[in-house]
């Protein structure tokens, strides 16, 4: 009668030690005497007392900081980058096999893949196509750590910090090329003014109405602008007889000087 609640208390701690629940991220990889028998979970699951044991690998994704680097570009300037790195195990069985730490794997690799890119690019090509190097850094790294059954996800380069000096120069640079910008853009305006000033001015030249009617126009501005300037009116016949007395003493002069001027011999 001994032997059997005995019996039975040895049943039940072989039960509770064989027992095992995996959360619905979690797989366990199962070892038999030290060889990979199966991979377990999520769930309820049993294992072999004394003769199986298990390792939990967690399938989320994870995010890893990959701490500030100081490299050098392909054009010879020292940089600091740091990028973050989101990778997840795909294949639990490689991932505990392959590698002995694939998390440590994981961030040593894409340290050394973020300075080795980065010295393959100029200054100017790290900080305006970042998509770009972010795009081959990802896969640059997933094709290295496929075998061990990990996937990456995505790679962010968050922030590249240069020299003092080189930021003044791109400063310069930059104030350089805005100034040439605003240049352009006013002499375009300039020409594009001109070009309307001598269409309006042609349009205006057969029609003396349309000139009287401009000339009240920019009086009524003056006058709203400037209450206290006087404005001296001189009608435009004035101008027209001025311009025709002109003419007339240019053709006078003209008979004058040709016979003046004699030929020789």
């Amino acid at each position: 009668m001994f032997i059997i609640p005995v019996f039975l208390i040895i049943l039940v701690l072989l039960l509770g030690l064989s027992l095992r629940i995996a959360q619905e991220y979690q797989r366990a990889i199962v070892f038999r005497l030290g060889r990979f028998q199966a991979i377990k979970g999520p769930g309820l699951y049993w294992i072999i007392p004394f003769i199986e044991w298990q390792q939990t690998i967690d399938m989320r994704t994870k995010t890893v900081d990959l701490e500030r680097q100081e490299t050098i570009t392909k054009d010879s300037v020292t940089i600091k980058v740091n990028a973050v790195l989101w990778f997840r195990v795909i294949d639990p069985e490689r991932a505990i096999i392959k590698v002995a730490n694939y998390n440590q794997a994981v961030y040593q690799f894409s340290v050394t893949s973020l300075r080795n890119i980065i010295g393959q690019h100029i200054l100017d090509e790290v900080l305006k196509e970042r998509e770009q190097i972010n795009s081959t850094l990802q896969k640059m790294v997933d094709a290295a750590t496929e075998p061990w059954g990990i996937k990456i996800e995505m790679v962010e380069m968050k922030d590249v910090e240069i020299p003092e000096s080189m930021q003044r120069a791109m400063a310069r640079e930059a104030e350089a090329i805005r100034e040439k910008r605003a240049r352009l853009i006013k002499a375009e305006a300039e020409l594009e003014a001109s070009v309307k000033l001598t269409q309006g001015a042609k349009q205006m030249e057969g029609s003396p109405i349309a000139l009287e009617l401009r000339r009240m126009q920019m009086l009524s501005e003056i006058g709203i602008d400037n209450n206290t300037t006087t404005v001296l009116m001189i009608p435009s016949e004035f101008t027209q007889a001025a311009k025709s007395i002109t003419d007339l003493m240019t053709a006078r002069q003209s008979p004058v000087s040709a016979k003046l001027v004699q030929p020789e011999g």
